[in-house]
Formats: structure tokens, C-alpha cells, sequence
């Protein structure tokens, strides 16, 4: 087995799973669409989008909750847009054992 090269090959895949982790959006929403969510593959948030409805009810704790739980779930498809990417890396290389 040539090292050299799995390094090699090692190096441009994570290269390549970067950048496509860079492209990466999802959106997320809590409370029935009233507080959406844009989010990167880096979990930068994107936008934050407030249906006016929301604001009207001047319930703060309840907005407050809902943008919590806005970003938390956009910050899980992240993750699970990674880890299946990560399978789909591992899968790439012929070391029984390694990624598992």
C-alpha cells in the first residue's frame, strides 16, 4: 500500500468535502413556519426570517424559543448533511475497519 498517495487522496477528498460544506444550505423552521431559518455548512446563519404574526402577540419568551429551536434544527441538518457525507468519504478508501 502506497501511503504516499492514500494522503494524497486523503487530502483532496477533504478539500473537496470542504468546499461543498461551504456551498451547503438548509433552512429550518419552528412554530408552524412563524420563525424560518438559512443556514452554511460552516453553521453560519444566513437569515432569520420573523412572521409579523409573531410580533404581534408580543410574547418575547415564546419568539425567543422559537428562534432557539429554529437553529437548532438547522444546525442538525448540518450535521447530518456531514456525517452523510463523511460516509460517503469513508467508503472511498479500502481500509476495512478504519471509519467504522
Amino acid at each position: 500500500m502506497d501511503f504516499r498517495s492514500l494522503i494524497q487522496q486523503a487530502q483532496q477528498i477533504q478539500s473537496n468535502l470542504r468546499s461543498e460544506m461551504e456551498k451547503l444550505e438548509v433552512e429550518a423552521d419552528a412554530g408552524g413556519g412563524m420563525v424560518r431559518v438559512r443556514m452554511n455548512g460552516k453553521k453560519q446563519v444566513l437569515s432569520l426570517t420573523i412572521d409579523p404574526a409573531m410580533l404581534a402577540e408580543n410574547d418575547l419568551p415564546l419568539l425567543q424559543d422559537l428562534i432557539i429551536a429554529a437553529v437548532n434544527q438547522a444546525m442538525r441538518q448540518v450535521d447530518e448533511q456531514l456525517k452523510s457525507k463523511l460516509g460517503s468519504v469513508a467508503s472511498q478508501f479500502n481500509l476495512p475497519g478504519l471509519f467504522s
